[in-house]
Order: structure tokens, then C-alpha cells, then sequence
């Protein structure tokens, strides 16, 4: 099918109205992270504008998909992608007194084991990885590292901290693909 085709399906699509808003938002991902050489290329934002759209309209695993489709293209992601606030959802479940690592799986798209070994990691790598690519804040991760699953002494708490300092972003990124394609194998 050839990229104007597509672009006629995709509002075809659009028209449909909110049932087939994850279908859309899946096609325009696809489209967008492989752009066709016979688009016109000033159809380009209106398409990321249409996927920001449709992307607040879907729901968690449609938006998780849509990270995953979008991994190749961190920056297209940021832009369309809604953000939620993270920070302050695992914080407050921390605080609460509630699991977090059911609220890490999800943001993850990894098991919730894996997710309770990535909390508890008591180096603190696993965590900073699954911190810096979620974005959370320096601040964020201090507080999971207390309230969440305080490991050890406050030696071993600043050792934790230093590990989400060292953490590059492209290193968590890559620890989060090891743990998907983990999580894949042991489906």
C-alpha cells in the first residue's frame, strides 16, 4: 500500500470516532516511526499531532504498545506521548504504604516479580535503570529508595543513590530491553 493510501486510511480511521482510536493510534505509529519516502513530508506533524491525540485517548497496554512501537524514535515519543506523572503515582504509593511494584510492572510492561526484584535490587542498579527510564526525578528515586524497599543501612541507601547517578539514560533504556525481551522468553 503506498504512503498517501495509508494517509487516506489513517482519517478514514480518525472519522470512526472513539472505538477505533487504539487501532489509529497504532497505525500512526507505525507510520511515523517508518515515515514512506512517497509521503509528502508536510503531512508529517499533522499525523504526530492526530497520534498526540489519540494517544490521551487509549488506554494503559494501547499506550505501552505505543512506547514500545515508538522505542527507535525516543524523541518522537516525548513529544506525542502523554507523560504520566510517575513521580508523584510511585512516591504516593510508596508513602500509602502501598506495593509499588505493581505500579513499576505496569509502567514498565514487565511482570510484577521482575518489577519487586528491580525495587529490592540492593545495589540499586536495577531500580535506577527502571527510574531513569521512566524519568523520574533524582528526588523520586530517593524517596522509592527509602519508603519503598529500604535495603540495609544509610551506607547502603547512598550507595543506591550514587547508582542512579552513574546511570546513563541509554544504559536504563538498554536494561529495560533486556527485561522485555526477558519477560517475552518466559512467556
Amino acid at each position: 500500500m503506498s504512503g498517501s493510501q495509508r494517509l487516506s486510511n489513517l482519517l478514514e480511521l480518525a472519522n470512526q470516532g472513539p472505538a477505533m482510536r487504539a487501532a489509529l493510534a497504532e497505525e500512526l505509529a507505525e507510520l511515523l516511526a517508518a515515515w514512506p519516502a512517497d509521503c509528502p513530508a508536510e503531512m508529517r506533524a499533522p499525523c504526530e499531532a492526530l497520534l498526540a491525540r489519540a494517544a490521551c485517548e487509549v488506554d494503559d497496554d494501547t499506550r505501552r504498545r505505543l512506547r514500545e512501537r515508538l522505542h527507535a524514535a525516543p524523541g518522537l515519543a516525548a513529544r506525542i506521548l502523554p507523560r504520566e506523572p510517575e513521580d508523584r503515582t510511585l512516591v504516593g504509593a510508596a508513602r500509602s504504604g502501598e506495593a509499588v511494584a505493581p505500579h513499576i510492572a505496569r509502567a514498565l510492561g514487565i511482570s510484577e516479580n521482575m518489577a519487586l526484584e528491580v525495587l529490592c535490587d540492593e545495589s540499586g542498579h536495577a531500580l535506577a535503570a527502571a527510574a531513569k527510564t521512566l524519568g523520574l526525578t533524582r528526588a523520586a528515586f530517593s524517596s522509592l529508595v527509602l519508603l519503598a524497599c529500604p535495603v540495609g543501612d544509610a551506607a547502603a541507601s547512598q550507595g543506591r543513590l550514587n547508582a542512579f547517578d552513574a546511570m546513563s539514560e541509554r544504559d536504563a533504556k538498554h536494561q529495560l530491553r533486556r527485561w522485555t525481551r526477558e519477560a517475552h522468553a518466559a512467556e
